[in-house]
């Protein structure tokens, strides 16, 4: 029986039919007109939407809240719950740089960071000492959307560089802050990409700009107290398959251009010795070669797949001569060691590695070649690697969580291996750890591979089939979903849900190849697997088929549109947030943001019709059909430049058309948020807990 009754009437929305032709092949698009056609001003200024469609999408919204109407009380019980796991008035632990130790903290009430300094070695526990340099409540006042791009401080600690976005469309404005005085000085930069890197004498920075398409495709440099359209264009990158990125060194001697798509990068960087020169190109893009790069004084560390090396390498080339012909392996390629992240230190090298799917930190000594690793003994984990802010150290941070074990984070110290825990993340309501079970089990897939999931429950949970389970998934540009602590998910879990991500393919969670595996040609197996690890917690009675929710974001959204046309019968519900459903027509359409550089994780069905029918054979809104359909609950955000609001917009439209008796299908548009969703700490929760409370009822639990 379904859990929703007496719903309203959906709202109306006109078909319009379109037809495409590519390879022989006609479809029929009837809602391609919710695409609004002037949508790159309307990112910028949500105001300029079609009335028509702002209608439509506001009466989904009333539906949406008639639809759940009956979860009010839950869900403010939920986002109770959930805030009185997070410590409002909580801090970060400062890291030192120079004279200063900067950090972040959150007065309670507060949806933003605050950002601040102390002296280097003063206690950071005294409010008193702390030099606020920027307050993210007091700049986000008065605007429905907010997000900080945090603050970057000149070497000498005199000026900040800030950016932020009001919009969701992720066009960031950038300004600068003097930072004895917290006045931002005239200069402006609009449309960056977020952030920007310092000069070495603070007199200017350099950024990238978006381009009309969202795109990164300019990197400029500004001197403060000149206008904007004076910048100096130092590079142009005219692939628009491309992404674009400037970084700079932590010995403050280069600044560094970061060139890539999905399987290869290029590097080109800039001295900073002579910051009109042209910059020097490292290693030319070659097709799935990928690199990135630290400075080790006289030597630059790459970490590189080159000559064959699929789960990477970490070579040394001469600061003077980096180019490839000499490069020197100092990390030897080892296969299923797949080397993730590296930095480098006075006297020390650091690598951040996972092996049989969990992570470890390895550290050498340059001078002896002694190596000794950091890890950890449960089942499954979380390690994040923070690095320093000083080249010149013996001191690197870290953090460790499990599903069950709050966030702890830790001082290390290379030369004495002596490990300071410096703070273990609070949980105002409290948390016993030895309450829950946080297991990994494995699911064989169709072609016999065992994909990894992790488990999260109560002890007191039965295992007989009987309890509902929340299955996360995502699978895809090889990102990997950590086992880490989620003060959240303990709201399903205390009702007796069992919380469970299952590691598909698309990720690297069992080495680069778990990530081949699962894009272009071989993307169905990341559906597969998901579908398999449903079937092996229902084989090992952890829940049942129709008490499992499936929930996914972004490509995790594509997975689950593809999960519910291949196996609606299995789910009780889905949650799709943010959802790229739309697959083969956002892979046709060049003008989008993120669709040439997305040609090498789905393929490019313009050019080939080999991979036009890879896509077409699992885009969720080409195979949308007369299904038993489990309720379906999509989120989208209007000024998302990432996944557009108009993809899960026409998925239940159609949806619906086709497939009227199942369902109920239900399309919740945030009108004044994009990718990421609300910007508030607390309204995010708010989110969190109107998307369980959809869980909850669809499993029947309320």
């Amino acid at each position: 029986m379904s859990p929703f009754k007496s719903l309203p009437a959906v709202p109306s929305v006109a078909k319009r039919p379109v037809t495409d032709t590519r390879h022989g092949i006609t479809r029929v698009d009837e809602y391609a007109w919710l695409r609004a056609d002037n949508w790159q001003a309307m990112f910028k200024d949500p105001s300029l939407l079609d009335k028509e469609i702002r209608a439509y999408l506001e009466a989904e919204n009333a539906y949406v809240e008639a639809a759940m109407g009956d979860t009010a009380e839950l869900r403010k019980t939920l986002f109770t719950e959930m805030k009185g796991r997070i410590k409002e008035d909580d801090s970060s632990v400062p890291v030192k740089d120079g004279p200063f130790a900067y950090g972040t903290a959150f007065v309670t009430g507060g949806e933003q960071p605050r950002y601040f300094r102390i002296p280097r070695d003063g206690d950071h526990k005294d409010e008193t000492i702390r030099d606020l340099l920027l307050d993210g409540d007091k700049e986000a006042a008065g605007k429905e959307y907010f997000r900080l791009a945090g603050i970057n401080g000149t070497s000498d600690h005199t000026l900040g560089l800030w950016g932020y976005d009001d919009k969701g469309s992720e066009y960031y404005t950038l300004r600068v802050r003097d930072l004895s005085t917290k006045e931002d000085l005239a200069d402006v930069i609009e449309n960056s990409g977020g952030g920007g890197v310092w000069a070495p004498d603070g007199k200017s920075f350099f950024y990238t700009l978006q381009d009309e398409n969202h795109r990164p495709s300019k990197v400029f440099h500004h001197i403060l107290g000149t206008p904007q359209s004076q910048d100096r264009l130092v590079y142009e990158e005219k692939d628009a398959g491309f992404f674009m990125g400037v970084g700079g060194s932590l010995l403050d001697d280069f600044i560094y251009i970061d060139i890539h798509d999905h399987e290869s990068s290029e590097y080109r960087i800039l001295s900073t010795k002579d910051l009109t020169a042209e910059p020097k190109l490292v290693a030319a893009r070659e097709p799935s070669i990928e690199y990135t790069m630290t400075e080790g004084g006289d030597v630059f560390y790459i970490l590189t797949n080159d000559a064959g090396a699929k789960d990477f390498k970490i070579v040394e080339a001469p600061v003077e001569a980096p180019q490839k012909a000499n490069w020197k392996d100092v990390v030897p390629h080892v296969p299923g060691r797949l080397i993730l992240d590296h930095s480098a230190y006075a006297r020390h090298l650091v690598w951040l590695e996972r092996r049989d799917g969990l992570p470890r930190i390895v550290i050498r000594d340059r001078k002896t070649g002694e190596e000794h690793a950091i890890a950890f003994a449960e089942e499954a984990y979380s390690l994040g690697l923070q690095g320093a802010a000083e080249y010149d150290t013996d001191v690197i941070r870290f953090s460790y969580s499990s599903m069950t074990t709050p966030s702890q984070l830790y001082d290390y110290n290379m030369a004495t291996r002596e490990r300071v825990l410096l703070k273990t993340q609070e949980v105002p309501s409290g948390h016993n750890p030895d309450d829950y079970v946080t297991r990994r089990v494995f699911a064989k897939a169709h072609d016999g591979e065992s994909v990894p999931v992790t488990l999260l429950y109560r002890k007191d949970t039965p295992l007989d089939g009987s309890a509902p389970c929340l299955l996360y998934g995502y699978g895809a540009y090889g990102i990997t979903i950590p086992a880490s602590f989620n003060t959240s998910c303990l709201s399903l879990v205390d009702r007796g849900f069992v919380y469970a991500i299952a590691h598909i393919r698309g990720g690297k969670d069992k080495g680069y190849h778990w990530y081949e595996d699962g894009k272009m040609a071989k993307k169905m197996n990341t559906f597969l697997d998901f579908i398999a690890a449903a079937d092996h917690l229902v084989a090992e009675k952890f829940t049942s088929y129709g008490k499992i929710v499936a929930e996914g974001r972004s490509a995790g959204g594509m997975l689950m549109g593809g999960i519910a046309n291949m196996a609606p019968e299995k789910f009780g519900g889905v949650i799709a947030g943010v959802p790229f459903v739309d697959a083969l027509n956002t892979m046709l359409d060049d003008t989008l943001p993120l669709t040439p550089p997305e040609w090498l994780e789905w393929g490019n069905p313009i050019e080939s019709a080999e991979e036009y029918a890879w896509i077409a054979a699992y885009s969720p809104y080409d195979n949308v059909g007369t299904k038993p359909y489990p309720p379906i609950l999509a989120l989208s955000g209007l000024t998302d430049p990432r996944v557009t609001y108009w993809e899960p917009t026409k998925w239940i439209a159609r949806l619906r058309d086709r497939a009227p008796d199942a369902g109920p299908y239900l399309l919740k548009t945030n009108m004044g948020a994009g990718h990421g969703g609300k910007s508030g700490r607390f309204q995010r929760l708010e989110e969190q807990a109107f998307d369980y409370a959809f869980a909850i009822k669809v499993a029947g639990k309320m």
